[in-house]
């Protein structure tokens, strides 16, 4: 509909008729800042714009003058906030009835940030300086998100970032970062709120956790299942479904993703890497922020912030830096860093990421030499944390010519890493506690520009009032995140389409487009012979005929932080995962493969899928590798006798590098998945897609490989251990990039149907050619149910003995069997 601004203008009666739409038409009354009406002035009309009433809960109006050739939109919640002058509409961000050089979107950005830091006070400066987690109402009845109480964020500390963290539909988020811009609107300056999330687009352990349901994101695999797939074309493709969502729900920042390389097999947030291969790992970041920020940083874009710097993955015995025994980084190879945590970054900064995450750790001294200009003539580091740490953030801003990385965007800080998280900076030399304020100092003097975690801007005015730091210290930093904002065109329109959001997170081709990237996640690892020449997968329309297929389930659940009991936790949370699991999984295999018949009891079947999901989590800090009770797997013997008792398909999700001595010698299919829709995996299995997945890690051996291995380079280095990689039976080793297909060069998946689920192929796969790794795929039309090893067992004994497998199991079940901590070359419990 055309800018109804001139009509509104001519007829005062049109203007009162739609001013009552209005009212009529705004579903919930959130917080909104003071509304002022002006007088006509210096063109100011106080009426510009159509009225946009959004719909869904805790929808509101605004009022938008549509982008035409020559000027931006402009979207204000209140009316009187669009400026007309020389036939250009501006936002009035300020209510003052003129317009500020801030607010002249024709003017460079420079001068406009310039301007308003000129007119902003220093608290106001303070709160720009903050990022913190925001939590609205959840599910709120009246539909208002954002409350007298969860509005101080914003109102009293004058944050204008804020970390999001709900796992709502699309509409809810775009309708809650509508009312934030609403209430920001009234505030002084009308700065808008930046609306910051992890990323959201697949399962998660310990963060945003995304699942496969309608109005909310397409549904991805993790980041490893990305990886698997060794397509960076395709990671920029999914980044750039993601922007759209992002964008069209009002989240405008990626707190995410992670250039970290996957070094320590032990560190739990090894899931929301790409890997262990730097190549890789830069391929996919350079891809990622090209998509989400586009080319170009603009009002399309959402910014990055790329972590965690230098390289969160050189880890010691898996411990994480949350924690106090995981507070440094050690390089124990000489020239690590460089060699193989740098170069992401490296990737990332040459796309043109907008900020960078260093992480908690401090790097240690006891490391081998990594070429840095040195800290001192005695020392190579300061042994601070990397958010404190001006030598470390000198090298990320220093020119090439100098050595340096080149960054010129932003240092953001990991949550609490400058207050209850600053290693290195807790304690001074005397061993007295150092006060925050000098924290805040540490971490703005040595290059950091916005403080995550926590909202205390008072600590910023009492280092500038203190002479700890120089208030252009803080302009600098402000300049930033401003120029940013404006970049993002937040300033002339911060608010979004509900309607629109909901509409891209349930796009067919969107969500085809991401099941495709399902299916090439999958990693076929073993696939036996069950007959002479005669190889269990794919299980073919024709083959389907003479099966009956046995399938459960077992679910890993991770305690959490701080949980008293953690393995009853485990135990029980579990279990009741497991029993949800099993029932949707013969549910969808109905629904999605009706040719396959399932039995209920395994004296039934002629085979088995079995899905094994051990979990842990950062947050318990316990890292450990075993497929077994710790990790919620609370049956393992039911699983080893269930394949000794019919031909199996074992799928393991790895979110880490599970240690399968004893999951895998009795399978006859291995199958690796990392956050991988069962329905991908099924068509892997039926044939309808030929498996072209490799590990994006490599599979050690046993706890005592886990042991000895070097904590700060990849598997395939020549700094590791030679006998990292678990070898199967048939002489297979599960090294980095092993993979199996069922042909020779297989071919990505054709371009996918538009639904996001397949239908299964009724046609029979045809006799395939010999595979990679002299393994060879023939199909078989029966399997032979005398194999050796498989001879079902008498059913009252099978049953008998599963039964006291079971009890035996949760007879132990109670007993906290932990993971020693170790140190390099100790043995792992």
């Amino acid at each position: 509909m055309a800018s109804v601004s001139k009509q509104i203008r001519k007829s005062s009666k049109l203007r009162k008729r739609l001013l009552a739409s209005v009212l009529t038409l705004s579903l919930a009354a959130p917080i909104m800042g003071p509304q002022v009406s002006f007088a006509d002035d210096q063109g100011y009309t106080g009426e510009e714009g159509e009225a946009t009433p959004y719909t869904g809960r805790g929808a509101i109006t605004t009022y938008k003058v549509k982008k035409a050739e020559g000027q931006p939109e402009i979207e204000v919640a209140t009316q009187d906030r669009i400026l007309e002058i020389d036939g250009k509409y501006f936002r009035d961000a300020n209510g003052n009835k003129s317009l500020d050089v801030y607010e002249d979107w024709r003017k460079p950005t420079s001068e406009r940030v310039a301007d308003l830091i000129s007119k902003m006070d220093l608290s106001q400066k303070a709160g720009m300086m903050y990022i913190n987690t925001h939590t609205p109402e959840a599910d709120p009845a009246d539909g208002v998100f954002v409350n007298d109480a969860n509005a101080k964020i914003v109102k009293v500390d004058k944050l204008r970032h804020v970390i999001y963290r709900l796992s709502q539909n699309l509409g809810d988020i775009a309708n809650y970062n509508n009312q934030m811009q609403q209430l920001a609107e009234g505030l002084e300056l009308g700065i808008p709120v930046v609306i910051t999330s992890n990323p959201r687009n697949s399962q998660s352990t310990d963060y945003t956790n995304i699942t496969n349901v309608a109005d909310q994101h397409t549904f991805w695999p993790g980041t490893l299942g990305l990886a698997a797939a060794r397509d960076a074309k395709a990671v920029g493709e999914f980044a750039d479904i993601a922007r759209q969502e992002w964008r069209a729900a009002g989240i405008r920042k990626v707190y995410g993703y992670m250039a970290d390389v996957a070094t320590d097999p032990l560190w739990a947030r090894i899931e929301e890497t790409f890997g262990e291969d730097p190549k890789v790992v830069g391929d996919m970041n350079y891809e990622l922020v090209k998509g989400f920020q586009t080319a170009k940083l603009g009002a399309d874009s959402v910014a990055i912030t790329v972590k965690h710097f230098p390289g969160g993955g050189a880890r010691d015995d898996g411990q994480d830096p949350h924690f106090a025994n995981g507070s440094f980084n050690i390089y124990p190879t000489a020239g690590s860093m460089e060699k193989y945590h740098l170069p992401p970054f490296e990737r990332a900064i040459e796309a043109g990421v907008a900020s960078v995450m260093p992480y908690y750790a401090f790097p240690s001294n006891d490391s081998a030499p990594q070429g840095l200009p040195p800290y001192s003539g005695t020392e190579q580091f300061e042994e601070v944390g990397m958010t404190l740490n001006e030598g470390i953030l000198a090298f990320l801003r220093a020119p090439k010519a100098e050595g340096g990385l080149d960054f010129k965007g932003y240092v953001n800080s990991d949550s609490a890493a400058v207050s209850g998280s600053a290693w290195g900076y807790l304690v001074d030399k005397d061993g007295n506690k150092i006060p925050d304020v000098k924290k805040v100092a540490k971490a703005l003097n040595a290059g950091t520009n916005i403080i995550s975690g926590g909202a205390t801007p008072q600590l910023v005015i009492e280092a500038v009032n203190s002479g700890l730091v120089d208030v252009s210290k803080v302009n600098e930093s402000i300049t930033y995140t401003l120029s940013e904002m404006m970049t993002l065109g937040l300033f002339e329109d911060p608010y979004v389409n509900p309607t629109e959001a909901i509409a891209l997170a349930n796009d067919d081709e969107h969500r085809a487009k991401a099941y495709a990237a399902h299916q090439k996640s999958v990693v076929l690892m073993r696939n036996d012979e069950v007959s002479a020449g005669q190889k269990l997968l794919p299980l073919t329309a024709e083959k389907l005929k003479n099966v009956k297929l046995y399938v459960e389930g077992f679910i890993g659940v991770a305690p959490g932080r701080n949980n008293p009991n953690p393995q009853k936790t485990i135990n029980e949370e579990s279990a009741k995962q497991t029993a949800a699991f099993n029932a949707d999984i013969k549910k969808t295999l109905k629904e999605n493969f009706p040719n396959i018949t399932l039995v209920d009891n395994v004296s039934e079947a002629t085979h088995a899928y079995l899905y094994v999901k051990p979990t842990q989590s950062n947050w318990d800090n316990d890292p450990r590798l075993d497929v077994d009770h710790t990790t919620g797997i609370l049956e393992l013997n039911r699983i080893i006798a269930i394949q000794k008792a019919v031909p199996t398909i074992t799928a393991v999700n790895f979110t880490n590098q599970w240690l399968i001595n004893e999951l895998e010698p009795n399978t006859d299919a291995l199958i690796a998945t990392f956050g991988t829709q069962q329905e991908a995996v099924f068509d892997v299995i039926t044939g309808k897609f030929n498996p072209v997945g490799k590990l994006p890690f490599a599979i050690p051996a046993s706890k005592d490989v886990v042991n000895r291995e070097v904590g700060d380079v990849p598997s395939f280095a020549p700094e590791e251990i030679a006998d990292f990689e678990y070898v199967n039976a048939k002489g297979d080793a599960y090294a980095y990039g092993f993979g199996l297909s069922y042909t020779a060069n297989p071919t990505p998946v054709p371009t996918p149907d538009p639904t996001p689920v397949p239908t299964p192929d009724p046609t029979p796969v045809p006799t395939p050619v010999p595979t990679v790794n002299n393994v060879q795929a023939t199909p078989i039309s029966q399997v032979d149910k005398s194999k050796e090893g498989h001879k079902l067992p008498n059913t009252a004994t099978n049953a008998a003995n599963l039964g006291l497998i079971g009890a035996t199991i949760a007879a132990l079940g109670g007993v906290a069997l932990w993971f020693q901590r170790r140190r390099r070359g100790s043995e792992v419990k």
